[in-house]
């Protein structure tokens, strides 16, 4: 199953993952107001979409995402509506959604990154929870050199994966650095030859899993970092017992037993 949004997004569904494709290769995937919306829409679609376990992103052509696209500098109207401050989905502005929407996403998000992945597209890359890179793979901090600051979520999402220093140190030169050296640093998870294979085999890994216990996981993962340590154990307590005894942990224990793979029920 596929569907395209606005021709900038396609998303292909199959066995419980979502691939969800840049589709502007002839423009490096650069994000324009098209983009915007279509990557947004995409994030509408996955989070209604039954079955959905895992989602693995990607981009069409010679890059996973360029970055802001360069004609878009000369728009002086995109904030009419009041300005970057305007929360418009939940605690974000619209640019901030489109890089956070995959942190937010119930289900694990994979990042395939290959060719080039500078300024806000290393941002949407940042939204993923695990990101894989081709050791040559180009990435930046980019916004500087447009006289901007990363304002796409990026200082949240690299908060706990990125040193401080080196943050600082990339973003105020916006030096590029190779996917190997981002698996080093921080930007990336694991560096491979050929990532969107790598990043498919993990997310059907990941479907065959109890998909309440893996939402369950990515809930305090998510959550984790902005607690206390008796609000985390507790966290870690209830989300236990919604789990214990459910439908599906006990298929996992019977189809562990029973050395056979698991018939999960979505939630």
């Amino acid at each position: 199953m596929s569907q395209n949004f606005a021709d900038r997004v396609t998303v292909t569904f199959d066995n419980h993952v979502a691939h969800v494709l840049l589709d502007r290769g002839d423009k490096m995937n650069a994000l324009d107001e098209a983009m915007f919306e279509a990557l947004i829409a995409a994030g509408e679609h996955l989070r209604g979409l039954a079955g959905l376990r895992a989602v693995v992103l990607s981009g069409a052509g010679r890059a996973f995402c360029a970055g802001l696209d360069l004609s878009s500098f000369g728009r002086t109207d995109r904030w009419d509506d009041g300005g970057l401050a305007v929360r418009t989905h939940g605690i974000a502005n619209r640019p901030q959604y489109v890089a956070y929407l995959w942190h937010e996403l119930p289900v694990p998000v994979i990042a395939a990154v290959h060719g080039v992945c500078f300024g806000g597209g290393l941002q949407i890359a940042s939204g993923a929870d695990i990101r894989i890179a081709h050791p040559e793979a180009r990435l930046a901090v980019m916004e500087v050199k447009w006289g901007l600051v990363p304002d796409m979520a990026g200082y949240l999402l690299w908060r706990g994966n990125v040193r401080d220093d080196v943050l600082r140190e990339l973003t105020y030169t916006h030096r590029e650095f190779s996917g190997a050296e981002a698996a080093a640093l921080g930007f990336a998870t694991h560096v491979d030859a050929d990532p969107l294979a790598r990043a498919m085999e993990l997310a059907h890994t990941i479907a065959g899993k109890s998909p309440h216990a893996v939402r369950a996981a990515k809930d305090l993962a998510n959550r984790t970092p902005l607690l206390g340590d008796a609000e985390v154990l507790m966290a870690e307590s209830m989300s236990q017992a919604a789990l214990m005894y459910s439908p599906n942990q006990i298929e996992a224990v019977r189809a562990g037993m029973e050395r056979r793979a698991p018939a999960f029920v979505d939630p």
